[in-house]
């Protein structure tokens, strides 16, 4: 089977930052009252925008946030991101062995991206041209604004294209842009999660070939 593009989201899949993200949402959280499993934070949280965290926590405390809420939690972000970020086990050799055109989309921001790509050794796999962020588009995942976006962009039809996501809202997103859906559930995603949305399940990135064929 051939692709006209595959489309990689970037947490999770190409780099290991959900447990890392994860852990510090939850100590973020309890700072402001609001004290949540892990589980609870997966739930709710994985896969989403950071304009949808803040509507959140802005609703449970019953108030809007003011613009830099976030200013003493950044730090926290970035010095457990460059301690500990990897990338996902075996995406290295997916991305080295892809015949057809390949890209990234995520609800990150296109800093973050950058950052947590160049940190783990994988920008290189990734010209500027070929990452997307919600920043692009007027509504993030799970629309299918992004991915319908990526493919417009690089001159694919979502029908030729195959989506690699670890989260519910990503593929939602995917199925809605019309696309294939692979559905990564070797991180923290439970994989009745990604294949009650219609995606096809894998567990470790060396399916992914076999997958592709």
């Amino acid at each position: 089977m051939s692709h006209d593009l595959i489309i990689f989201d970037c947490d999770g899949v190409l780099v290991d930052s959900e447990v890392i993200a994860v852990e510090i949402d939850r100590r973020i959280l309890a700072e402001f009252g609001w004290h949540l499993s892990i589980d609870e934070i997966v739930d709710r949280f994985l896969g989403g925008t950071e304009e949808a965290f803040v509507a959140q926590l802005g609703a449970h405390l019953g108030r809007p946030l003011p613009p830099d809420w976030d200013a003493p939690y950044v730090a926290w972000y970035r010095e457990a991101f460059e301690a500990e970020l990897q990338p996902v086990l075996g995406i290295e050799s997916v991305l080295s062995g892809i015949d057809a055109p390949f890209c990234v989309a995520s609800n990150g921001s296109h800093a973050k991206i950058r950052h947590s790509l160049g940190l783990t050794g994988l920008l290189e796999h990734f010209p500027d041209e070929h990452i997307f962020s919600a920043q692009d588009v007027a509504h993030g995942k799970p629309a299918p604004d992004l991915f319908r976006h990526a493919a417009r962009s690089l001159g694919a039809a979502p029908e030729d294209c195959v989506v690699i996501e670890d989260s519910r809202s990503g593929v939602r997103a995917a199925r809605a842009a019309g696309m294939r859906v692979l559905g990564y559930a070797g991180g923290l995603t439970p994989a009745a999660w990604l294949a009650d949305e219609g995606a096809t399940v894998f567990t470790d990135m060396t399916e992914v070939p076999a997958l592709l064929a």
